[in-house]
């Protein structure tokens, strides 16, 4: 399946990217600290900085959003970003060591406005100020609706003030989104969130675009924010699925998806089942997606992948079941990092493109 022309997800190491000079890219992720292998070339292009190591085999991987459309940068706040008149791509970096380090200086009173004074820590204020800046950046921008949408944070797992990272960075993450005059439930975009190296600052990448999206369920699977008070206060605000309607074809965006069926978790402790469990998963997505744009073929082999794997020694096991199931030329690659449950050893997300000409 090709391409469409309006948009395109490259993985290349760092060489291939120079080589390739590219005109059109809207946005790069880099992974394990390949950030100075970028280049001055791209100075005007925003970079995510993902403290998230590459696992071996893999090379240093850039993950490249083209958009084969011209394209134009800009900042608000500490959002960068570029954008063309249907999307825009945009990132943000927020330090908690800088927040925890102003809130204890004479900035304590400014800081405070919207955490610190409640009794939250520097992770609760990182990701209130990450998604406020993204909202109002893509507001002002008039690219209203988010798509996709990534965020790395150190120690996801880690207990702080008596509550997980995770859940800490959910309630920030909602409360923020409610404060911007955002859905918490049906609308919400396509999303991950894994963890990061430890004292690393948090990073959220997105996509966004001027025209609204078709958010699409697995019906295997609880939608995740209707998950039941077990897993925290407030329930992680992402879609399983975002299928979006650009002018030269539609693009897929899959949350990070893991072995998870109604809300429970499957296969503790079994790496190749929990794989074939997300596959299952993935796969019952392709066919929401594929139904609800009336012909659209999105198929498991044609995907791009990125999958996080918690124990880099179950690497092997995780790429034979891959390799089964999408066969040898399938475009993947493979990132150490804590999942958003301890009991989850993979996840999976993924995109897929599909031109105009091979849907209705």
């Amino acid at each position: 399946m090709r391409a469409p022309a309006g948009l395109h997800l490259d993985y290349v190491s760092p060489a291939e990217y120079q080589a390739a000079e590219w005109g059109d890219v809207l946005g790069v992720a880099t992974f394990s600290g390949t950030r100075d292998r970028v280049g001055a070339t791209v100075a005007e292009i925003p970079v995510a900085e993902v403290s998230t190591p590459v696992l071996p085999g893999t090379g240093h991987v850039f993950e490249v959003w083209r958009c084969n459309r011209p394209a134009t940068s800009g900042q608000r706040q500490r959002v960068r970003f570029r954008r063309t008149a249907d999307m825009l791509f945009g990132c943000i970096a927020v330090s908690e060591a800088q927040l925890a380090a102003a809130a204890a200086g004479p900035d304590r009173a400014r800081c405070s406005r919207a955490g610190h004074a409640a009794g939250h820590g520097a992770l609760h204020e990182a990701t209130s100020q990450a998604y406020r800046e993204i909202c109002a950046a893509v507001d002002a921008e008039n690219y209203p609706h988010l798509l996709r949408v990534w965020n790395y944070l150190p120690d996801i797992n880690r207990d702080a003030d008596g509550t997980e990272r995770y859940r800490q960075f959910n309630s920030a993450r909602q409360h923020a989104l409610r404060e911007s005059g955002r859905s918490l439930a049906g609308n919400v975009p396509a999303a991950s969130a894994l963890g990061a190296a430890s004292n690393s600052p948090l990073v959220v990448y997105f996509l966004a675009s001027r025209s609204a999206p078709c958010f699409v369920e697995n019906p295997r699977q609880l939608s995740a924010y209707h998950y039941p008070r077990q897993y925290g206060v407030h329930s992680p605000v992402f879609s399983r699925a975002t299928l979006w309607r650009a002018p030269d074809g539609l693009a897929l965006f899959i949350s990070g998806t893991a072995s998870i069926v109604g809300h429970r978790s499957l296969h503790v402790g079994d790496t190749a089942a929990q794989t074939r469990e997300t596959l299952t998963n993935i796969e019952a997505l392709l066919a929401e997606a594929n139904r609800a744009a009336r012909g659209a073929h999105f198929r498991l082999g044609a995907l791009a992948l990125k999958v996080y794997v918690r124990r880099p020694a179950d690497l092997p096991v995780i790429e034979a079941e891959l390799a089964a199931a999408l066969g040898e030329s399938a475009r993947v690659i493979y990132l150490q990092a804590d999942i958003c449950r301890q009991d989850l050893l993979v996840e999976i997300e993924a995109t897929g493109m599909c031109p105009l000409d091979a849907a209705a």
